[in-house]
């Protein structure tokens, strides 16, 4: 059941370096929208949240098109990127940029929810001592999100390691480039013979994004611990 052919631990070892760059990429933006969400009043504050959670409501496939769009060979931004030596269509890094995309509201919501639990008091403590807002921010905000800021971490990296729709349309089903875990059981669900291979990495994807959601939640708990020791 477990014996994994190499192809398959192909497909596990690109999902895992995909899904980890995806999150890496997405972190310092998920911590400042995250931040500006949470603590900062300025106009068209509803469209943007929006505009962070459309990936969720969006259709995976339309994500993606909207990408190859902008970030296709042949797109808007995609022939300038490639004067520069950055070719993302096709590619795997193609790929991480889908799913960060894809991952990105999961990660900013649980990072504005750290933001938005922390007791202002402190900040404003922070201030009257002679900290400046940035200084705030770091030596407080962010070290008090910290829980919050690795359980958003922890969603993002779930929620690539099983994108399928947006991947798959941006960057197609390339074996030993773009081909994930999710695309690599969708290629062997349609061939003779691949149930046993299809099983295998569902399997696999089961145990990864269980033990990340474990963590995630135990996370949580002590984040909530900690919180209340400051009340």
């Amino acid at each position: 059941m477990f014996d994994l052919s190499p192809a398959e631990w192909t497909a596990i070892f690109l999902s895992l370096r995909i899904a980890v760059v995806a999150m890496i990429i997405s972190l310092p933006f998920g911590i400042f929208t995250a931040y500006a969400l949470a603590r900062w009043r300025f106009p068209g504050k509803t469209l943007i949240n929006g505009l962070v959670h459309l990936p969720l409501v969006l259709p995976p496939v339309v994500t993606g098109f909207i990408l190859l769009i902008l970030l296709g060979r042949k797109g808007v931004f995609g022939p300038y990127l490639a004067d520069i030596g950055i070719v993302l269509s096709f590619r795997w890094t193609g790929a991480a940029v889908a799913c960060a995309v894809m991952g990105f509201p999961l990660m900013v919501r649980a990072m504005r929810l750290s933001f938005e639990s922390i007791d202002r008091r402190l900040e404003l403590a922070a201030g009257t001592l002679g900290a400046s807002r940035i200084w705030t921010f770091f030596l407080v905000s962010l070290p008090l999100a910290i829980p919050g800021i690795v359980v958003g971490s922890i969603l993002a990296f779930a929620k690539a390691l099983g994108e399928f729709g947006a991947t798959i349309t941006f960057v197609s089903n390339i074996p030993g480039e773009t081909q994930t875990i999710s695309a690599a059981i969708y290629t062997y669900t349609q061939a003779p013979g691949g149930d046993e291979s299809a099983m295998r990495l569902t399997a696999v994807a089961i145990v990864i994004s269980l033990v990340a959601l474990i963590a995630s939640e135990i996370i949580q708990r002590q984040a909530e611990k900690r919180l209340a020791s400051f009340e």
